[in-house]
């Protein structure tokens, strides 16, 4: 296990800047995700601690060491690629090995640790086969394996499982998790994909145009979103956003009139002025369908149901905005239907022209 420290890298192509400056650390035994968009910048942070791409500036430590000018074996690092990178002309058991071999460890070390991580990614059975004989999740378990061999300080994984279906992608993320909880080892791993890094990550890091939007727990950045992006990123379906302005605002407390014709009061973190345009957001699984109670309500009319056995999902349309509702009763509405949609107030967030959230959301937990 290793610690990881990224202390104000930058990242530049000529004059263009892949990444402005960046610092993160990342703890001894932690899990830690990055996750955003295609083109944030996250395969090249993970290739950057590999020691496979150079830093512009700043430096890289492990375990208190600068490695930032060190060569990728002197880091003590183990990297799992998106497309396997196994040699399709050797075995499993040879794949799995072969950095050791080249390491010059002693060949029976070399048999004691291939049998020892084949028997936890179990694929005792398959020593003997070459990579064109293995499913796609059987590839990326050898390229898993391989790494557990070299016993490293440091895992990295770049999308290992973007190349599977989604059956194997979900076995596989179970196989992750159960190495995660064996291994007890410091990972960094790069996915586009949230549901991967909800259900993998300790903590989660955010990244959008080369810049860190938060970090904090998969249930921090659900609850507490810093910002319109990571909201509108982390869940899915993705959360709503409705247009509004502040119709009166006092300590605490602001009274916001959406575009769509309800208004409601939400509670504040920071202040704000009256007459300010706001994004309200709230998340699917967060509105009923039907009045309930005093809460507001918005009207609209199916255009999209969506039946997925244990969810339903229905789209609504009014006045231009688009307003995806999660509810498991929603079998009973067809396409065309007109809906009502009850807003609870305590749910929604806030964000600033900026982007910025300046709500106070209450999270009542179990």
């Amino acid at each position: 296990m290793a610690t990881l420290a990224i202390e104000d890298i930058t990242k530049t192509y000529g004059s263009l800047a892949v990444i402005p400056r960046l610092s993160l650390e990342i703890a001894d035994g932690e899990f830690c995700v990055l996750v955003g968009p295609s083109g944030c910048g996250k395969s090249t942070l993970l290739r950057i601690i590999a020691g496979l791409e150079p830093i512009s500036s700043g430096r890289i430590l492990i375990d208190g060491v600068d490695v930032s000018d060190a060569e990728p074996p002197e880091r003590g690092i183990a990297m799992v690629f998106q497309s396997y990178a196994l040699y399709p002309h050797m075995n499993v058991d040879r794949n799995m090995g072969f950095g050791l071999e080249i390491a010059r460890t002693p060949r029976r070390e070399i048999g004691e640790r291939v049998a020892r991580a084949a028997q936890k990614l179990r694929l005792d059975s398959y020593l003997h086969r070459k990579p064109r004989e293995l499913s796609g999740g059987q590839r990326q378990r050898v390229a898993i394996g391989r790494a557990i061999t070299r016993k490293p300080k440091l895992f990295l994984l770049d999308e290992p499982l973007s190349n599977l279906d989604a059956a194997l992608r979900v076995g596989m993320r179970v196989e992750i998790a159960r190495l995660k909880a064996e291994l007890a080892s410091t990972m960094v791993y790069v996915t586009h994909d949230q549901v991967e890094a909800m259900t993998l990550a300790d903590r989660i890091v955010v990244m959008n145009g080369g810049r860190i939007e938060q970090v904090g727990t998969p249930l921090d950045l659900y609850e507490q979103p810093a910002n319109r992006f990571v909201a509108g990123f982390i869940g899915s379906p993705a959360m709503n956003f409705l247009a509004g302005r502040v119709e009166e605002a006092r300590e605490g407390r602001a009274r916001v009139c959406l575009a769509l014709g309800p208004s409601l009061e939400v509670a504040l973190a920071v202040p704000v002025e009256a007459g300010a345009a706001v994004t309200l957001g709230v998340r699917p699984e967060h509105l009923r369908l039907g009045a309930a109670g005093d809460a507001p309500v918005l009207e609209g009319r199916a255009f999209m149901v969506e039946m997925l056995g244990s969810d339903t999902f229905v789209h609504l349309r009014e006045k231009g905005e688009d307003i995806v509702v999660r509810d498991s009763e929603a079998r009973r509405v067809r396409m065309g239907d007109a809906v009502t949609v009850s807003l609870p107030a305590a749910a929604c967030h806030l964000f600033g022209e900026d982007g910025r959230r300046l709500s106070a959301v209450r999270v009542d937990r179990p």
